[in-house]
């Protein structure tokens, strides 16, 4: 082998050499590009969690700060629930204005000086005049003369004469005092035989062989129940009155009158039931219990015009069996809230279920923040709903307290006007939520569901003119055990929640027919005990619907019209107030 050949060998090795080390190279670059490639998948793994917990974390976010939002609002009370000012060209001021005047011509009624006559004129600041003292309370002189000294004339020395007296009046309060009642009954004897005793009967009381009267016994029920005082506090109320009673006896007085108002709470429930509508709620309220504190519920159940009373029913719990055992009898209109509970009640077909519009509000009141261009859209038709019945309030207004009104008109007038706004409301909510667009589990959804789900109830009112678009009369009704409970905080057992419902019942009642509490509640007191061996006692004691009309003179409307005196009348100053404001509220608008 000669020398170019191992040149050549030497060539050939150096490059196979070669060749191996760009091998060895290419698969180090092979290994490095995989490592970067696995690399580069990792970080766009790791980027897509972060960006999905970043989205998971925004959405509970959302939700939390939701939550804290509607916490807010419980805590700080409700507010008014205004709509956005970029969406008022929902409202269409033309054809509301249409509207109204079509409205005004139509009524054949006398006009509302209030809302017609004033309306004319520009509110004036007037300056608050001192109203006159009533010439019926008792009144008590005291005259102030100057010493003799003091009368004489500064320049001649002789006394003065009287030439005139200057007067000024102020108002004294004196608190009330017991007083003993004494109770002789005269023994009458034969002198001739000494025979045939006879004793002189004394009225019924109350509570036999107790010492509170009848007037004491309506001031116990009207403190607690009306003016929301608990017992402690009439225990040092009547501590400062001079005489020591102590909660436990107060207790037992509270016993015996529920047990003596039950047939007339009775009766008042036998007359509501017959009634075309019936408006209800709950609110809740503690009850002590064998080692716990239930959460049980008060139900009000308002009549209509024909029977105005409120029969405010006692349960331990919320279950459906409360309200169906109360409802049982009726046949008509219920108007109440989206309660599953009431779904057996309109399954038989006699009772006819009626939404409440201010309940639909709330939910997409509550979702304006998340969504606010569909939620004002919505509360655009709400409100113009609402401006309807406003202006029905002003044309066919209530002709008595019972809230009677031209129901007749309202109801065409409903008709007309009402139904073509629902309509063109439904077809927005059917667009809209078969688009596609709403995310499930939102706010925006909540509201899109339960509004769909209750549109054939949120419709229903437009039938009658006595129903109504809300259910605010329930509302009020509440107001009176839901103040109570903040003060007492709960009832003892069973039989106290059901006696403070009948409490509850006869101050509602009262109030709402315009009559004196007290006034009304002594006398039931007085005169009931008399009514002990009626057929009406007997059917409530058997558990019976009290369908005897023996009671009915007693009934807080038909009373007043006995006792006219006893109306009132502070009450009457407050609905003038409120016409007042509303009237000041539509000429705003105008």
């Amino acid at each position: 082998m000669d020398e170019k050949d191992l040149l050549i060998k030497q060539l050939q090795a150096q490059l196979q050499s070669k060749d191996e080390q760009l091998q060895n190279k290419d698969e180090q670059l092979n290994r490095m590009l995989a490592k970067l490639q696995e690399a580069s998948q990792q970080h766009v793994a790791v980027s897509e969690q972060f960006v999905q917990q970043i989205e998971e974390k925004d959405h509970q976010i959302a939700l939390l700060e939701q939550k804290i939002k509607k916490l807010l609002s419980t805590v700080r009370g409700s507010r008014q629930e205004r709509i956005n000012p970029d969406q008022l060209l929902l409202f269409s001021t033309h054809e509301l204005q249409q509207i109204a005047a079509e409205l005004e011509a139509s009524s054949n009624m006398e006009e509302d000086p209030l809302s017609e006559s004033d309306e004319s004129q520009e509110p004036t600041t007037r300056k608050a005049k001192r109203r006159k003292l009533p010439s019926n309370m008792p009144k008590e002189v005291r005259r102030y003369e100057l010493s003799e000294e003091q009368r004489k004339c500064p320049c001649c020395g002789e006394l003065r004469c009287e030439m005139g007296v200057e007067t000024s009046q102020q108002i004294e309060f004196i608190p009330a005092v017991f007083k003993i009642i004494e109770h002789q009954r005269v023994r009458y004897a034969c002198k001739a035989c000494q025979e045939n005793v006879a004793i002189a009967p004394k009225p019924p009381q109350p509570i036999e062989k107790g010492l509170a009267g009848p007037g004491l016994c309506a001031y116990v029920i009207l403190s607690k129940f009306g003016d929301h005082m608990p017992l402690y506090r009439e225990e040092d109320l009547f501590s400062r009155m001079g005489y020591e009673l102590r909660r436990s006896t107060i207790c037992g007085w509270l016993y015996e009158s529920g047990q003596l108002i039950e047939p007339l709470v009775m009766r008042m429930k036998h007359l509501v039931l017959q009634s075309k509508v019936i408006h209800t709620d709950d609110t809740k309220i503690k009850m002590l219990d064998v080692g716990v504190c239930r959460e049980a519920k008060f139900w009000p159940y308002q009549g209509d015009w024909l029977h105005p009373y409120t029969v405010i029913d006692f349960t331990i719990d919320r279950k459906r069996t409360g309200p169906l055992n109360f409802l049982q009898e009726f046949a008509g209109y219920l108007q109440a809230d989206a309660y599953a509970g009431f779904d057996c009640i309109y399954a038989s077909g006699k009772v006819q279920e009626v939404a409440c519009w201010i309940h639909t509000r709330r939910y997409w009141h509550e979702a304006s923040d998340s969504d606010p261009k569909r939620a004002n859209v919505a509360l655009g038709y709400i409100a113009r709903l609402s401006q309807l019945e406003s202006q029905l309030r002003a044309t066919y207004p209530e002709l008595n307290l019972q809230a009677k009104r031209d129901f007749d008109s309202i109801a065409r007038a409903r008709q007309q006007y009402a139904v073509p706004i629902l309509n063109e409301f439904k077809a927005w909510l059917d667009a809209e939520i078969n688009s596609g667009r709403i995310l499930p589990k939102s706010l925006i959804r909540s509201a899109f569901t339960y509004t769909l789900n209750q549109w054939k109830a949120l419709n229903r009112y437009t039938e009658q003119g006595y129903l109504s678009y809300d259910n605010n009369t329930a509302e009020r009704a509440v107001k009176y055990p839901a103040i109570g409970r903040k003060n007492y905080l709960f009832v003892g057992n069973v039989r106290a929640g059901k006696h403070a419902g009948y409490f509850y019942s006869l101050v509602n009642s009262a109030k709402s027919n315009g009559v004196e509490p007290f006034a009304w509640l002594r006398d039931l007191m007085e005169k009931l005990p008399a009514y002990r061996q009626s057929e009406a006692f007997s059917q409530a004691s058997r558990g019976e619907p009290v369908t005897s009309n023996e009671l009915d003179e007693l009934l807080p409307d038909r009373w007043l019209v006995a006792h006219p005196d006893c109306k009132w009348n502070i009450d009457s100053i407050r609905r003038e107030e409120r016409k007042r404001k509303e009237v000041l509220k539509r000429r705003k608008r105008k």
